[in-house]
């Protein structure tokens, strides 16, 4: 079975939910609230599987998950987490940023939420301090707005030449408006001139690298979030239909193709919050599990996307790479 025909069966095999062992007298429901779709995110759901058995849990066995996907559409998160709370979530995961995070508290002031977000939690309300949350949610935060500047920084390592960025960003997501102006900010010290261009939807990213290139850009900086990630494919074949090099959040995007990535691991912040949800189900309190905050972050290069655009990776970036896909 080819790998892609794997995931896609695991992500449609996520979005069922396990109703007959709910109905189980005591096994307890945990809800998964995501804005992203299971095609493209199933290797979250593994993760956190992975994070849930460390602790004993085992999906279909003695715990069952209801998965609850918006597929890119925030307005579809707060009657999803409304769902969720009025079939008596045990635990609510919410990922994919702090938007499903706060649908999931609208939505329910009791049931506990474990969130994994790359924005500030705290600036966002979702808790009163990092150490001590309090209240009824805590979760992993990523800060993707924090490493931005260094991935402006590594783009001009590795083309020093570089002086126009585009910067695609997502206008729905809740951490935008902070990301881009970390970004701008960051470009400007580095004497980089970042071109802003947003897009809510597949057709308007295509139309963000049609762009880029006729404004010349030399390369696409990719702004933390879910549904950026979840068309990562989408945006490595725009790349190399136009030759831009692009610089993405997380492992997956140059996995996917594109030239370079830094940040979190996901698959780890979702093992993580796999364990939290399953020590909330043993009895601790929410508001005494701090906020995890990642402390490795992963630089990886795309060496055949390299070639394919004819960059030289200077040997000094290559052996700092945590991967090097060749």
């Amino acid at each position: 079975m080819r790998r892609r025909e794997f995931i896609t069966l695991i992500g449609v095999a996520a979005a069922q939910p396990f109703a007959a062992v709910a109905q189980q007298p005591g096994v307890p429901v945990i809800g998964f609230l995501h804005v992203a779709a299971p095609a493209q995110d199933a290797y979250v759901v593994a993760a956190f599987r992975q994070g849930l058995k460390e602790l004993g849990y085992t999906e279909g066995q003695n715990i069952a998950v209801e998965y609850r996907w918006a597929e890119g559409q925030y307005n579809r998160l707060l009657p999803l987490a409304a769902d969720l709370a009025g079939r008596h979530a045990t635990v609510i995961l919410a990922g994919g940023g702090n938007a499903p995070a706060k649908a999931a508290k609208t939505a329910t002031a009791t049931t506990p939420i474990v969130f994994v977000s790359g924005d500030d939690p705290v600036r966002a309300g979702l808790v009163r301090s990092l150490n001590h949350p309090g209240g009824s949610v805590t979760g992993v935060a990523f800060f993707n707005s924090v490493l931005v500047g260094k991935r402006l920084a590594l783009l001009r390592e590795l083309l020093p030449s570089a002086n126009l960025i585009v910067f695609l960003a997502d206008p729905h997501s809740l951490q935008a408006a902070q990301e881009t102006h970390d970004a701008q900010q960051a470009a400007q010290a580095l004497g980089l001139k970042l071109q802003v261009l947003e897009a809510t939807n597949a057709p308007e990213i295509d139309s963000v690298f049609a762009k880029a290139h006729e404004l010349q850009a030399q390369a696409v900086l990719i702004a933390a979030d879910p549904f950026l990630g979840a068309r990562r494919d989408q945006i490595a074949a725009l790349a190399m239909r136009y030759s831009l090099p692009v610089m993405g959040t997380t492992q997956e995007y140059a996995a996917s193709g594109t030239l370079i990535s830094y940040g979190t691991s996901v698959p780890e912040a979702y093992r993580q919050a796999g364990i939290y949800v399953g020590r909330i189900l043993k009895g601790e309190k929410v508001a005494d599990l701090p906020v995890i905050q990642p402390t490795k972050f992963e630089l990886v290069i795309n060496l055949k996307t390299a070639k394919t655009l004819g960059i030289n990776v200077p040997l000094t970036l290559q052996m700092t790479a945590d991967e090097v896909i060749e």
